[in-house]
């Protein structure tokens, strides 16, 4: 007899499922089982395919491919170090700045006094009844 091979439980569930369709379908059973134990689990062709997997007497094996494995030398990054001074990145920085403004506008921050203010009217989620009319 062949060693026990471990499913997992996706594994187990597929191979429960195709086994129980197929006893469900009153293909022949594999194990012996008494009239005791088929009343035992009230004909259950999935738990008497689980019982069958369980004694290791279902033909199956799980063809489980693994990834092929390359082995590539890794390519050697290039740093590039910038020599450009810090006095350098200022005058760069300030050269931009000037750029910005000569082409355009800066945008201020908004005055709440430039939009035109909605009135709130008094409007209560209750209708107001009056009580004359209800007496």
């Amino acid at each position: 007899m062949a060693e026990k091979q471990e499913f997992s439980k996706y594994e187990r569930a597929r191979i429960i499922g195709a086994r129980g369709l197929q006893i469900s379908m009153d293909a022949p059973l594999l194990t012996k089982m008494s009239e005791e134990d088929l009343n035992g689990v009230n004909y259950d062709p999935l738990r008497i395919a689980e019982k069958e997997l369980d004694s290791g007497v279902l033909p199956i094996s799980v063809n489980r491919p693994m990834p092929e494995r390359k082995e590539e030398p890794l390519e050697k990054i290039k740093i590039e170090e910038s020599k450009i001074s810090d006095a350098a990145k200022e005058e760069a920085e300030k050269q931009e700045e000037r750029d910005i403004a000569a082409g355009g506008e800066m945008m201020e921050l908004a005055d709440s006094g430039e939009e035109p203010e909605i009135e709130e009217e008094d409007e209560s989620p209750i209708a107001e009844i009056p009580t004359e009319d209800l007496e």
